[in-house]
């Protein structure tokens, strides 16, 4: 590690955007915002300031163009770029992917079983020809002529016959749904536009079940399209006019029911179709209950068709019933009672047993349930932090369950659970090149204590060769967080992470309230009227970190994107002081704005975690009170900030990061923008594009640092 002291180069003059305030008024509160403007997306003087952004960008980034270059060579360099993936038997086939040297996107591809009793799959070999593999879909091909590709859909019928995918060549996540004869490699004329994500063959391959938007970008609506007929006489399964509520649809693993699923962030309801029926009426599960989720999966145990239904009625972290499908409002019978600090995710059924994710202590597990006896084993993992779940199981009665897992230290492994004897079968561990050995790093769990007294968790991981952080001196360090939707940041194996962990950058996450690392509480404690607590988690958790000698402020830089983004808008505000630079992905900075007005993307199904600022007063001065572009302050001095964002993106605006560079320039801040003119909320598509857009982040994450290569 080489520690170089210097600042920015000597940079052009920014771009300034004109002020041209625009007045809005609620609850007696008036806010005059100069750059609002910058929403007309479709202004050549909005794309001409964009573009400017990104030529300032580039400008003040140049001298680390090297340092960019080398990082993407080392991110190249140590991925196995020709590889497969571990193949899933489905039918009578294996699938499996394909990557390519020099190739941007996936292969997925095919082979025949040899046999109906094999159930290991083949060892696969990039240099060996498989016999009988038949490529299904190329995303190189599909993407020429076009800047951005996406795949939202992916599906092959039962009888292997048939293919449907969805493809997004904007960013926008308004996919194209289009089908091919496998057997023939002709398309057929099926062709569905403006669907969203996940659109899927029904058991009998007769129909495709899709789901599409409405105006603000909510998934509203589930259709019912018959093969070889014409788009415009598709038939509506079922719409959701209340705007709280999006809508998906999907097949029970069992094949016997299509599930059509509502939900905002505190109500669910479920709605049963037969598979064999799929023009029949919808009968509901459960009615939906004001802040009662729940969801169901199918299973058959002692000749009767049953639903296991997760729900939180009454059962904070959840509790696990079962009900007879012909009447899943009568009896229940609990199988796993609710158990607080033990918190129910999820279950998937199969036709002998199931399998239950819940997160205890922090972390994901998952166990074996018995039908018979309710019980349920633990799979046990030795290392102290991982991540583990269910990982491409499509059949229905398979001996031996295949599960992903990985940590900090330890690179994505493929195992496969063998049920009569509990072994685990290892498939496969993601292969890093350059001579990578977990034991050369190290990962552990640290805790921070926030104002109010609540013991906030923060991972660490770091190359052993330089010292043990805190015990051998203060070292740079990159703390990432999220904190919303009760969304886990899990332990995970990162490539590009070890450009950082190898010059001798510590990098840790901070576990902060509004996720879901420590149950359902401290995500309630994170949301509404209590999101305050998600951006001083974070500041303590830094200021911990700074104090017990990990770090210091001036070589700490933060991250987060989206929500994630939000947070870092807001300790720029908070706590300027303790963080050298702030890097803000896709951020949800200008929240009230977007929150305040019901016709953008998601807005009206974000108040369930925010708050509803249009109505009530109270919510309004609490989102006022925190929101990054609001509060931006005169007279402090900010750390270095990076906004990166994506035209096209439909959930956070670019307006948002747009705005915000504005005004904290304005307060003297040395703030750049860099935008993707044709992504979305993903970023760009294509793996050497995204090694790159990370590489250009690391490199200025290490200028901030003082951490480079010696030249």
């Amino acid at each position: 590690m080489t520690v170089i002291a210097q600042t920015p180069p000597a940079s052009p003059t920014p771009p300034v955007a004109a002020r041209r305030p625009v007045e809005r008024t609620h609850h007696g509160d008036t806010f005059s915002d100069p750059y609002e403007w910058l929403r007309a997306k479709e202004d050549p003087e909005v794309i001409a300031h964009l573009e400017a952004e990104n030529a300032y960008t580039e400008a003040r980034t140049a001298h680390l163009e090297g340092l960019r270059e080398r990082i993407f060579e080392e991110i190249k360099g140590r991925t196995l770029e020709t590889d497969l993936s571990v193949p899933t038997r489905r039918g009578q086939w294996w699938y499996y992917g394909r990557t390519l040297e020099g190739s941007q996107y996936g292969i997925q591809c095919r082979a025949p079983l040899t046999s109906p009793e094999d159930w290991t799959p083949p060892v696969l070999s990039p240099d060996v020809p498989v016999p009988g593999e038949q490529v299904l879909l190329d995303g190189n091909v599909e993407a020429e002529g076009h800047d951005f590709f996406s795949l939202g859909s992916f599906e092959v019928t039962s009888d292997g016959r048939t293919l449907l995918y969805g493809v997004d060549t904007e960013g926008d996540e308004r996919y194209t749904v289009r089908v091919r004869d496998l057997e023939t490699g002709a398309a057929l004329p099926d062709e569905i536009p403006g669907t969203f994500a996940g659109a899927t063959f029904s058991p009998d391959g007769r129909f495709i079940v899709y789901t599409t938007v409405d105006d603000a970008w909510r998934p509203d609506t589930v259709w019912l399209h018959e093969l070889g007929t014409p788009v415009a006489d598709d038939t509506k399964l079922f719409h959701e006019p209340d705007e709280r509520y999006w809508v998906g649809a999907g097949f029970t693993h069992s094949d016997r029911y299509l599930m059509i699923e509502l939900g905002s962030s505190i109500t669910s309801e479920e709605w049963l179709l037969d598979a064999d029926d799929l023009r029949g009426t919808p009968r509901v599960v459960w009615p939906r209950q004001d802040g009662v989720e729940y969801s169901s999966e199918h299973a058959v145990v002692a000749g009767e068709d049953v639903l296991y239904i997760l729900h939180n009625d009454s059962a904070l972290d959840f509790e696990l019933v079962r009900v007879a499908a012909s009447d899943p409002s009568g009896a229940r019978k609990t199988v796993l009672a609710h158990e607080p600090g033990r918190r129910l995710l999820g279950l998937s059924t199969f036709r002998d047993w199931a399998v239950t994710a819940y997160r205890r202590e922090g972390l994901e597990r998952v166990g074996m349930l018995d039908y018979a006896t309710d019980a349920v084993k633990e799979i046990a993992f030795d290392e102290p932090l991982y991540s583990v779940g269910l990982s491409g199981n499509p059949e229905w009665a398979p001996p031996m369950l295949r599960f992903g897992y990985g940590s900090y230290v330890t690179p994505g492994t493929v195992y496969d659970y063998v049920v009569a004897t509990g072994e685990l079968l290892l498939r496969k561990r993601q292969p890093v090149l350059g001579g990578y050995e977990a034991s050369d790093y190290a990962q552990e769990r640290v805790w921070a204590t926030a104002g109010d007294g609540t013991r906030v968790p923060v991972s660490l991981v770091w190359k052993r060769s330089f010292g043990a952080p805190a015990v051998d001196g203060p070292r740079p360090l990159h703390l990432y967080g999220y904190g919303s939707y009760e969304h886990s940041i899990d332990p995970g194996f990162s490539v590009a992470r070890l450009s950082l962990l190898d010059r001798g950058v510590v990098f840790a996450i901070a576990h902060v309230r509004g996720g879901g690392e420590m149950g359902r509480q401290w995500y309630e404690e994170g949301k509404l009227l209590h999101k305050r607590n998600t951006f001083t988690d974070f500041v303590d958790a830094a200021r911990h970190l700074v104090d017990a000698g990990y770090t210091s402020p001036d070589r700490m830089v933060a991250e987060g994107g989206s929500a994630g983004g939000l947070l870092m808008g807001a300790v720029a505000n908070l706590a300027p002081e303790l963080f050298a630079g702030i890097l803000a992905g896709v951020p949800f900075v200008d929240a009230l704005t977007t929150i305040l007005d019901p016709s953008l993307p998601l807005t009206v199904i974000e108040w369930d975690e925010w708050g509803d600022p249009l109505h009530d007063a109270e919510v309004y001065a609490y989102m006022k009170s925190y929101s990054p572009y609001e509060n931006v302050r005169e007279g402090v001095t900010y750390p270095r900030i990076l906004a990166v964002t994506s035209l096209n993106d439909t959930r956070v605006m670019y307006v948002e990061p747009a705005k915000w560079v504005a005004r904290l320039r304005e307060v003297g801040a040395d703030a750049l923008l860099k935008c993707e003119m044709v992504a979305g909320h993903g970023g760009v598509s294509g793996r050497y594009n995204s090694w790159k857009e990370r590489a250009f982040e690391l490199a200025w994450l290490l200028d901030v640092l003082r951490v480079a290569d010696a030249e």
